[in-house]
């Protein structure tokens, strides 16, 4: 049976409902065991990750659950779920740092495939933890803010665009440099700490391109954000210009390039020069 995205949705709304009113408490913010995704899980994280689990469970599907702390697990019927090929790639709480800070930008994304690669990805939700927003896509049929399709912006080098760059802290001032030439180029940089939403922001034309150059960025980050940006007519492309179709594995984790169709030929440039 196809999951629906009435489903996801309501996935979603049932995590923003334990997790929203415990955003930036001691409660949030307690240590528990180094997740699956290789980050040490806060209460947040598993509060959100066991109510998905729960919800899931209640409507009695069968699937794979990739999710950032449990890792793989099926949920319901195996069999069923290995002849279904239905797989749910999950990040209960992207930006738990900034969850338990208090810092409202946080988010919960959630990306349903059929089929066991990237391109296989048929629906997907993110939901903003803070504001309850919530950007979905499915396949060939658009992408959402609540009710309202969204697209990327169509400025180009011209304009001012923004851009969010996430660098890894080991040889960092060397990255920037190979990115001297697009950080000319850009009107502001931000660093928010989401990829997620920030994918979001991209795919409504909010900011234009996200330059994330971190080995350890996760599948289970950037699942549902990819859907949503492309079905938005983004475009989403390794360092080395090449699309992104390996397999959904919690142990998936690459660097990434997204932006609007009018910086990609730019962004591809520069990059494949550089990288």
């Amino acid at each position: 049976m196809e999951l629906s995205i009435n489903l996801l949705k309501m996935i979603a709304l049932n995590v923003y409902d334990a997790i929203h009113p415990i955003l930036g408490t001691k409660k949030a913010a307690k240590k528990a065991q180094r997740g699956a995704g290789g980050d040490i899980s806060m209460q947040i994280d598993l509060i959100a990750e066991n109510i998905v689990i729960d919800t899931l469970e209640n409507e009695n599907v069968n699937l794979l659950l990739i999710s950032e702390e449990l890792g793989e697990q099926y949920i319901g019927n195996k069999e069923k779920a290995i002849k279904s090929q239905n797989v749910l790639i999950i990040d209960p709480v992207d930006g738990s740092n900034n969850a338990v800070r208090g810092i409202p930008y946080c988010s919960i994304s959630i990306a349903y495939a059929i089929g066991r690669t990237i391109n296989d990805m048929k629906k997907a939700v993110i939901l903003d933890l803070n504001t309850k927003d919530i950007y979905w896509a499915i396949k060939g049929e658009g992408a959402y803010l609540k009710d309202n399709k969204i697209s990327v912006s169509n400025l180009d080098l011209s304009d001012n665009c923004f851009f969010e760059l996430n660098l890894p802290k080991k040889k960092a001032f060397t990255h920037i440099e190979r990115l001297k030439p697009i950080i000319e180029r850009f009107y502001r940089i931000r660093i928010l700490g989401s990829s997620a939403l920030t994918l979001c922001q991209v795919a409504k034309g909010s900011m234009e391109a996200f330059i994330n150059l971190r080995e350890t960025n996760r599948l289970v980050d950037v699942a549902a954000g990819l859907l949503i940006l492309k079905e938005a007519g983004g475009q989403f492309f390794s360092l080395d210009g090449s699309d992104i179709d390996q397999k959904l594995s919690i142990d998936l984790k690459f660097p990434f390039v997204a932006c609007n169709a009018n910086l990609e030929p730019f962004l591809r440039n520069e990059l494949t020069t550089n990288y």
